[in-house]
């Protein structure tokens, strides 16, 4: 199966401002991929190319397996796209805004009904549906927006910040939108600032700096990567763990470093060696009750990359 987003050497410069660097980026069909970085690290300038809005200076990219620069129609029905900054009929109503869309997209009336109405429910908007979105505040046109590009049941979604200005529960409704795309499998690229949102629901996130992605992959294996120098750390919970039994885990290969704190044993490995620590301790005769390799935190990886030079 070919991934749903390619590109090579994709570079955007604005006279001599380069705002995407060289990107080579490769996202899979059916997954959720985070886009992190601060405001002008080139993310949008990236889902614009992405969609066709603005041409690459130089390198190749696919979509979906179209190029969007030469056949954008066939790609504009496959892929929903949700910018940053909304732009709605203020004159017309929610479902008067989806209608218009619908019918856009070649969605006959009846069928339009139908998920109009299903998508205004799921998202919290049902007694809105006859209100003028002039009256809307930021969140419920985010979540209307969301509804906009569920609407022609795309393969493939790019959303921009898509839970800036939502309460709490607005927001959990629009995570679990995001997780159920993918459980259909859809593809979703979700570009924003909020750490603990991607940690909740991205299968990989890319590291955006100056144009550049000098960074891809699981949380864990960047965690690994930046916090834990390309050691896998494992957590065992071991409520009789005695000083032996320390020293015997430091002997097994692979083993860089022991720590004991109260029933945790931290344990530094060179490689993912967990079904050799839990089988040693338990016959050694000691009590495992837990064994998991250590969880990062996205904030704490996305701050050492900031810290002084980040690795490229």
């Amino acid at each position: 199966m070919q991934p749903a987003i390619q590109t090579w050497g994709l570079t955007k410069k604005y006279g001599d401002l380069v705002a995407v660097d060289s990107l080579d980026l490769e996202v899979e069909q059916g997954e959720i991929y985070g886009f992190l970085g601060p405001n002008g690290a080139g993310k949008t300038t990236t889902i614009l190319m992405l969609l066709g809005l603005t041409e690459p200076t130089s390198g190749r990219l696919r979509v979906l397996g179209y190029d969007p620069l030469r056949e954008p129609l066939k790609l504009k029905r496959l892929v929903g796209y949700l910018p940053e900054n909304l732009g709605f009929y203020d004159d017309m109503t929610a479902k008067q805004n989806l209608l218009y869309t619908a019918k856009l997209n070649g969605i006959s009336f009846v069928e339009a009904e139908r998920r109009i109405t299903s998508l205004l429910g799921v998202l919290g908007l049902s007694d809105a549906a006859d209100k003028k979105v002039s009256t809307f505040s930021k969140g419920m046109k985010q979540r209307l927006g969301m509804a906009d590009v569920l609407l022609k049941d795309p393969q493939l979604l790019l959303l921009d910040e898509p839970t800036t200005g939502i309460d709490p529960e607005g927001v959990r409704q629009i995570l679990d939108i995001i997780v159920d795309c993918r459980a259909k499998g859809k593809t979703v690229l979700i570009s924003s600032h909020l750490l603990y949102q991607v940690q909740k629901i991205c299968d990989r996130v890319g590291i955006f700096v100056k144009g550049r992605l000098i960074a891809s992959g699981t949380i864990q294996h960047l965690g690994r990567e930046v916090i834990a120098g390309d050691k896998f750390v494992v957590e065992a919970e071991v409520p009789d763990a005695t000083p032996a039994l320390e020293e015997t885990l430091k002997g097994l290969e692979g083993v860089i470093k022991v720590a004991k704190a109260g029933p945790t044993l931290t344990i530094e490995c060179k490689s993912d060696i967990r079904g050799v620590i839990a089988k040693t301790i338990v016959t050694s005769g000691y009590t495992l009750t837990q064994i998991r390799s250590q969880e990062y935190a996205l904030d704490e990886i996305y701050a050492k990359y900031f810290e002084g030079e980040p690795k490229a």
